[in-house]
């Protein structure tokens, strides 16, 4: 069995080690997005797109083909990791992060969808270096235990906050519904953004 291959075994049945003893999650996933080496010389096919948008409040620009999407566009071009290839279909939330305002899968979303527009990763929410209220409050809370899934998680709760900023317990649990958190810490994440919520 290859090393990548028992990689994504280990992933898919929720183990965080894959018989190298590295942690599972930090493998390049199995139909992701392969990083492009620093400096490396890449061939550029003849159907490209230029996108210009603003990533945490900077202006970028992404020269990709077509079919590139937004989550590749952040780790290839733009070297912003927190976003996390989880399942490639717009399923788990591991991804997850804002277009204007609004959370986007961004394994799913092509990087063309958001030329013009404003995308916030867990990166843009720190404050002058310091955690953003609800990324203390999942600290406080040791809200992540593997921690793969925390961007998404924190990118849904933040998008939450934004719109209702004193959630119900109810509430949280449906905002967070469509994001997956394979060590089972459901519990802690909602008390996290509740937390959060109170803090405002």
């Amino acid at each position: 069995m290859s090393r990548a291959l028992a990689s994504a075994l280990a992933l898919r049945a929720g183990f965080g080690q894959d018989l190298g003893g590295r942690c599972a999650c930090d493998q390049p996933p199995a139909g992701g997005h392969p990083k492009r080496a620093a400096g490396q010389t890449i061939m550029i096919p003849e159907e490209t797109q230029v996108i210009e948008f603003r990533l945490n409040g900077r202006p970028v620009r992404s020269t990709a083909p077509d079919d590139e999407t937004l989550l590749s566009a952040l780790a290839n071009d733009h070297e912003v990791n927190g976003a996390k290839y989880g399942c490639g279909r717009a399923q788990c939330g591991s991804c997850t992060v804002l277009v204007d305002g609004n959370p986007v899968k961004s394994c799913a979303a092509p990087l063309s969808s958001v030329g013009g527009r404003s995308v916030t990763t867990l990166e843009g929410l720190t404050q002058n270096g310091r955690p953003s209220r609800l990324q203390q409050a999942f600290i406080d809370e040791q809200a992540a235990q593997c921690g793969y899934c925390s961007a998404g998680m924190i990118m849904q709760a933040q998008a939450l906050l934004d719109r209702n900023p004193r959630p119900t317990d109810a509430e949280v649990r449906a905002a967070l519904d469509g994001n997956l958190c394979r060590c089972g810490a459901h519990n802690r994440i909602v008390r996290a953004v509740l937390r959060a919520a109170k803090g405002a």
